[in-house]
């Protein structure tokens, strides 16, 4: 039986306007030091989003999701953020800010399989991986 790990994570939200505060779950930041894993998952539900603010330019919305994957995976075509180590760089996805796309308070849990499958069962409780969901890149989730 695996030893359980550690792993902090946030949710990430699309906020349309930021004076309502109202907001659409839009992927998962997850981050096991134990294991040297982080990564992250974005899903743009377009129809909520135009549901909430129907001037929302939504491909803006899409550029800046689209980087926080690949700030977690220390992409270099995601700059120098990217560079930085696995806890610098969660520390900078999961920091507040007052722009539309913001996190959640970060969250701790265990998992005993892997922090890949703990990503993918918060993706799910958040309804973001439901077979009828596309990710950024058009794929089905």
């Amino acid at each position: 039986m695996p030893v359980p790990s550690s792993f902090d994570y946030a949710v990430v939200r699309v906020v349309p306007r930021v004076e309502r505060g109202e907001f659409i779950n839009a992927g998962v930041i997850v981050f096991c030091l134990e294991r040297r894993f982080l990564a992250a998952r974005v899903v743009i539900d377009e129809t909520r989003l135009k549901a909430l603010w129907p001037g929302l330019d939504v491909e803006l919305v899409r550029r800046h999701l689209e980087v926080i994957p690949k700030i977690a995976a220390g992409e270099a075509e995601a700059g120098p953020i990217a560079r930085l180590s696995l806890r610098e760089r969660f520390h900078w996805l999961v920091s507040p800010r007052s722009t539309m796309i913001q996190v959640s308070p970060v969250h701790t849990g265990l998992c005993e399989e892997g922090p890949e499958e703990a990503l993918e069962a918060l993706l799910r409780a958040q309804g973001l991986a439901a077979s009828s969901r596309r990710g950024l890149d058009g794929a089905r989730i």
